[in-house]
């Protein structure tokens, strides 16, 4: 079966939606439901404050302080107090919501395969807790059905060469693997259907710990347009 997005929710046979975030945050993760989105059409300029920071290097974490020092155009101050007011909502669940200006993610080159947030993967915690993000501008981040995913360290090339380590190692397959967040990782099937999560649309993303009832949702950061920075929050 193939996986589709309906008005946000990532499912194989029964669409949902949500229109707020209430609903995002009570609506139960249940059987291949793994992802939900509140769909939005945000108004502002979220351009504008990429533009009003200079800084050197990849990323830049930008907290609510500095938000509120910029001099913004009445377009510019509709984006910030939407940012604002998605902060404020999600911590008061007790998350710590992040906003980042990318350039670009530092990529890495394991002789294995890649386990940088360019690679398919899933989040892990030790304690029950969901994944927020959204994209407010640039590149939005991809997500794929677990339907439609094969954990790499099953691929057999690529296994062989994990287990030829782990062996001179000395060390439980298992626990090497988890050290190096290998298991982590997914490969797309080659009629892989990528969903991509849109711009403005903030989404909650089932997590790898002892409590979920479902699958972990599987998901990666895009490659970035040329020139194009991304304004994204994540908690």
């Amino acid at each position: 079966m193939n996986s589709f997005m309906t008005n946000g929710l990532i499912n194989i046979t029964h669409p949902l939606f949500v229109t707020n975030f209430q609903e995002l945050i009570s609506t139960p993760f249940q059987g291949p439901t793994n992802a939900i989105s509140w769909s939005r059409e945000l108004k502002g300029d979220f351009e504008e404050i990429i533009h009003a920071i200079s800084y050197e290097g990849n990323m830049l974490e930008i907290d609510e302080d500095d938000l509120l020092e910029l001099e913004l155009s009445e377009a510019g101050k509709v984006a910030r107090e939407t940012i604002l007011s998605d902060f404020r909502s999600l911590s008061e669940l007790g998350a710590s919501p992040v906003l980042n200006i990318i350039s670009n993610y530092e990529a890495d080159e394991h002789p294995f395969f890649p386990t940088d947030v360019y690679s398919f993967h899933v989040d892990r915690s030790p304690i029950a807790t969901d994944t927020f993000l959204c994209t407010y501008y640039g590149d939005a981040s991809e997500l794929i059905s677990n339907e439609d995913a094969i954990q790499k360290i099953q691929i057999p090339d690529i296994r062989k060469k994990i287990e030829k380590t782990y062996v001179e190692e000395a060390k439980d397959f298992d626990v090497f693997v988890i050290e190096h967040f290998f298991d982590l990782h997914y490969q797309a099937v080659e009629d892989a259907t990528i969903i991509r999560a849109g711009i403005g649309h903030l989404w909650r993303l089932a997590v790898d710990h002892p409590e979920s009832k479902v699958l972990p949702c599987v998901h990666r950061a895009p490659r970035e347009s040329n020139g194009k920075k991304r304004l994204m929050m994540i908690c």
